[in-house]
């Protein structure tokens, strides 16, 4: 669909705001370039960088220790309020920031090679960070500084600052500005007047020099083509292609891995120890984020993130729960003392404990990634299917068994509801390949599986005090928002009397306020850890998929409405949301969440169709 050129954005000033020395995370923006991604604060500042990938090793992570942690500082004299804006439909950020002495514009990107198409397994990326500044008004006193962590050695190279970082997977770095520098970073624009800064890391990183002009024009030109293929009119719909935007940006252009967050460690609550690395693909985000592209006209990301998974599970067998980006094992978790943690929000973690644990609903994501990659039109070659198939029979054998759950608890295991309902996704999924495309195997004995599991769910895991489903097998035990989930994997209709009792208990028992949910309550669901958290957004937007399935839309469409309100100035959505004061929590931004609001969008845009009779009935109503 082509799309109309639309207007540069005039960011809204607002009074510049800092706790604890550090940036709301809602007043940050992301950029990126398919390899790697910055935080960049309205203040002006660099908080993070992770360069030449995602899950290196960080240049800058001031968002960890303020102090410690290094940034890439634009400070303007005075600075007291300031505003944030993407180019309409691309990935560069401009920030306006006004001070004693003058107003400036900065307009932050990630420079992409010229021609880039984004719709292809191609690197797009230039492995630079430009910074161009334009007083708009007044004479505007600035210091520019470059701080890694760890500190740097520095020395100039004809025009251009060469930078030797002491620590991190970058041991070189140049800096290149239009305008001299002088050694303390300060000078004056005159309005009017500008200065770019290029920030380019890797071999030969002070070579390949271009005008930063002209790698804006040819950067914004890349995304703006891309963009064509956003296919989407409905509720929100700057916002869900916003929303199409950040998952781009968190998308491994070169291979199709998403990662789940460009961050680590921002803390489910301020004070800590809920703090997790995300900057790794998930198994269990594939189906989900699959289905969002390709019913928005992304079908290159849909198949890329497709392929991504079958290949990291053709490559080892047993599935792990989640991959670096290369579809290896991530690294050990461990903890750094060396940081303090956003707003003193211990421990800082890198690399992820979770991908040892055991997981029984990566059985049903990967056979649902692979029933999605057939009707795309997908080959499953016999050595792929021959270990797809020993998962659908794994399935069918450990689904009674006890694992850590969905949401990875680090207490001892237990059956969960949602594992064995993704253990009869896999069955059923294993069931519908055989019978679809005529892949060996015993589709009836899988069949009669399916459905063994499906009835254990449905009564097994029924409280009748409670009147709902519960977190595991058995019954009695704590509710679980990942139950809303159900109806989206096709393992109960969103009508069906259990599930409309448990949407209503869910809502009654981890309601935070105005359509927030916990994901569960960790009194009564305990997972090992201290302390507690926020509401979970993608819990939020699987009520609002529930109540559009009951016909409940108004309902359904008042709370999109209310959770898309809830999104940053930038259209961006953390992990969690603290319900008292709407502030943003966990790893920001968080794929997931972006994922939950492009996939109710579509649902309430299909129903509210179907309502008109306009959709037929077979639309698809999630993944699978």
């Amino acid at each position: 669909m082509m799309v109309a050129r639309m207007p540069d954005p005039s960011p809204r000033l607002e009074p510049l705001v800092h706790h604890d020395g550090y940036p709301p995370l809602e007043h940050l923006g992301l950029v990126g370039d398919g390899r790697a991604a910055a935080l960049v604060g309205r203040d002006g500042d660099v908080w993070w960088l992770c360069a030449p990938r995602f899950d290196s090793d960080p240049l800058v992570c001031g968002l960890l220790d303020a102090r410690r942690g290094g940034r890439l500082r634009l400070d303007v004299e005075g600075a007291r309020e300031a505003g944030q804006a993407y180019l309409p439909d691309t990935g560069v950020l401009v920030t306006d920031i006004r001070g004693t002495h003058g107003h400036v514009r900065v307009t932050d990107f990630m420079a992409l090679v010229d021609g880039a198409r984004l719709g292809e397994d191609a690197p797009a990326a230039r492995g630079e960070l430009v910074r161009r500044v334009r007083a708009l008004s007044g004479r505007a006193r600035l210091r520019v500084a470059i701080e890694p962590r760890g500190g740097a050695d520095a020395e100039p190279d004809g025009g251009v600052l060469v930078l030797r970082p002491r620590r991190g997977p970058c041991r070189e770095l140049s800096l290149r500005a239009s305008a001299p520098l002088r050694d303390d970073g300060r000078l004056e624009l005159a309005e009017g007047e500008s200065l770019d800064l290029v920030l380019r890391w890797g071999p030969g990183a002070h070579g390949h020099e271009a005008p930063a002009e002209a790698l804006e024009r040819q950067t914004v030109a890349a995304w703006r083509r891309w963009a064509e293929a956003i296919d989407y009119e409905g509720p929100h719909e700057a916002q869900v292609r916003r929303s199409a935007v950040t998952l781009k940006m968190l998308d491994h252009f070169e291979n199709g891995a998403l990662v789940a967050a460009p961050t680590s460690s921002l803390p489910e609550a301020i004070g800590g120890p809920r703090n997790w690395d995300y900057r790794y693909a998930w198994i269990r985000d594939a189906a989900f984020s699959v289905y969002a592209f390709r019913r928005i006209g992304l079908a290159h990301e849909s198949r890329g993130f497709l392929g991504w998974v079958l290949d990291a599970v053709a490559r080892h067998g047993e599935p792990r729960v989640l991959y670096d980006l290369d579809g290896e094992a991530p690294p050990p978790e461990r903890e750094d003392p060396g940081l303090e943690g956003y707003r003193g929000s211990p421990p800082v973690r890198w690399g992820n404990g979770a991908a040892d644990q055991r997981q029984h609903d990566v059985y049903g994501e990967i056979l649902d990634c692979a029933w999605q990659w057939a009707r795309q039109g997908g080959a499953i070659e016999a050595p792929l299917w021959a270990r797809l198939r020993g998962l659908v029979d794994a399935a069918g054998e450990v689904w009674r068994e006890p694992d850590h759950g969905i949401w990875e608890v680090r207490s001892p295991g237990r059956t969960f509801t949602y594992s064995a309902a993704m253990c009869q996704v896999a069955l059923d999924r294993g069931a519908r390949l055989v019978e679809t495309i005529s892949l060996p195997g015993d589709a009836a004995r899988w069949r009669r599986a399916a459905e063994e599991v499906r009835r254990a769910v449905i009564e097994e895991a029924w409280d009748e005090t409670t009147g709902s489903l519960t977190e595991h097998l058995g019954g009695a035990g704590g509710l679980d928002a990942s139950l809303l989930a159900l109806p989206l994997r096709r393992v109960l209709p969103a009508d069906h009397p259990r599930m409309v009792a448990t949407t209503e208990a869910v809502v009654r028992r981890l309601g935070a306020g105005d359509g927030l949910l916990y994901r569960y309550l960790p009194d009564e669901s305990p997972d090992g850890l201290e302390g507690h958290e926020g509401a979970f957004l993608l819990c939020s937007f699987w009520l609002v998929d529930n109540l559009a399935g009951q016909g409940r839309l108004d309902e359904a469409q008042g709370l999109f409405d209310s959770l898309c309100g809830r999104a940053g100035p930038l259209g961006l959505l953390p992990e969690q949301i603290d319900p008292g004061t709407g502030a943003f929590l966990g790893n920001h931004p968080q794929a997931f969440s972006h994922v939950g609001l492009v996939s109710s969008a579509i649902n309430l845009r299909r129903r509210e169709r179907a309502a008109a009779g306009r959709d037929g009935p077979g639309a698809t109503a999630g993944p699978g």
